[in-house]
């Protein structure tokens, strides 16, 4: 029963967080979305391209549950198609995507108008009656072995307004921040995966090649896709060494085609019911804002202000002390891949003409590793991690193994 309650209470606390995390980020699209000034082509396409590795030593890969706290259905390659069109609605609508044939999904991927979902009773906003939630964080950041003077950040629902509270865990959320196409924005919206087809994107796909967006409902959009702007590698981390007591030393292949990295990691204390964050950032930054798709501008600019690490930098430590009190953390690793970005017709610097099309194709590589005593764990080392948890799980082995520490964290 004890064990059930503090399952609870972990679950309750990322609840808060994510709504709080929400909140956030609802703020700055509204503040991009006021700033924007320029006149919208007729047609705005956009590829989200990922490639996530979350593999787990210890657990069956692909569990359910992980992919919604950590954006992702075990690993692979991921796709999503958006689009919207400012041309009337046809009667029949219908729109799909041409791919090249290395993509090995077919010749086609339909783009399909969401069905409207019927608002619930007291949508939108927080249910009626619903209290404040209750949240306290520790912030700690930057690569090393020792914490930094000045930390931690201290962040607490109960001392703070909720305007206070999501202005501190903003952090440095761009004002370039990307806003995909969506069913908000008052035009016509079509996506892919769809009610009809989610075809899983398989393992040796590739992107390199001629493309073709047509439909009813907007201009045809011919590109292409070179092979640097492709699926990138997947995040492969080389040696772990260390815990959460002591700290964690961990490495990862570089990754050929990146413009940049970032980590950050969580764990919960229990018995002072605090959630702790950590981030690789040489400056405070809460990190959540920076696990997701940036702009090439946004990475050039963060890498000089030393908040996302540039490519060259293949190692980082999470100082000791950090999740000593907690039972384990979950630390998120990110690869920015730049931007594809095509106009249509070109922009003509004597000329002024509103664009017809445009497409945006965004990548990034994103990765997993629980952070617990492992040893000096290194490459190749998930088939030992496996046989731990198979015997601590048998009683044959004393401490923390992956599966135990997952377990205890989210309660799995």
């Amino acid at each position: 029963m004890a064990k059930r309650r503090s399952n609870l209470t972990i679950n309750v606390v990322l609840a808060a967080f994510l709504i709080l995390w929400g909140f956030v980020l609802l703020c700055a699209e509204a503040v991009h979305a006021a700033d924007k000034g320029a006149k919208p082509p007729v047609a705005r396409y956009w590829m989200s391209i990922a490639t996530e590795k979350n593999t787990i030593p210890g657990m069956p890969e692909g569990m359910p549950g992980m992919g919604g706290f950590f954006g992702g259905g075990g690993s692979g390659k991921k796709l999503l198609l958006q689009l919207n069109s400012s041309r009337p609605v046809p009667a029949d609508p219908s729109a799909g995507h041409d791919i090249p044939p290395g993509q090995n999904m077919g010749k086609t991927l339909p783009l399909l108008i969401p069905e409207r979902k019927r608002s619930e009773p007291g949508e939108p906003g927080m249910p009626g009656g619903m209290e404040k939630p209750k949240a306290r964080m520790l912030i700690y950041w930057g690569c090393g072995e020792t914490v930094r003077k000045g930390q931690p950040r201290v962040l607490d629902t109960e001392k703070m307004s909720l305007a206070e509270f999501g202005k501190a865990m903003a952090g440095r959320v761009s004002p370039s921040r990307q806003s995909p196409p969506s069913p908000q924005s008052g035009r016509i919206y079509s996506e892919w995966p769809n009610r009809e087809d989610g075809t899983p994107v398989p393992g040796n796909s590739s992107l390199v090649g001629g493309h073709l967006v047509q439909g009813n409902y907007l201009p045809d959009i011919r590109f292409s896709i070179d092979s640097g702007h492709d699926f990138m590698a997947p995040v492969e981390f080389t040696s772990v060494q260390g815990g959460p007591a002591e700290g964690v030393k961990f490495q990862w292949r570089s990754i050929p085609t990146a413009t940049g990295y970032f980590a950050t990691a969580m764990g919960y204390d229990q018995k002072s019911g605090t959630m702790i964050l950590w981030s690789s950032s040489e400056l405070p930054e809460p990190g959540y804002a920076l696990m997701d798709y940036l702009s090439e501008e946004d990475v050039r600019r963060l890498i000089r202000e030393k908040v996302v690490m540039p490519p060259s930098v293949n190692r980082c430590s999470v100082p000791r002390g950090i999740f000593g009190e907690s039972e384990g953390a979950m630390l998120q690793f990110i690869a920015y891949g730049d931007e594809l970005n095509i106009v249509y017709p070109p922009r003509d610097p004597k000329k002024t003409q509103d664009p017809i099309w445009t497409v945006k194709a965004r990548r990034k590589s994103t990765g997993m590793l629980p952070l617990m005593a492992m040893e000096g764990r290194e490459a190749g080392g998930e088939e030992r991690e496996r046989g731990r948890d198979r015997d601590s799980s048998e009683g044959g082995s004393e401490g923390m193994s992956p599966g135990k520490v997952l377990r205890g964290l989210f309660g799995f």
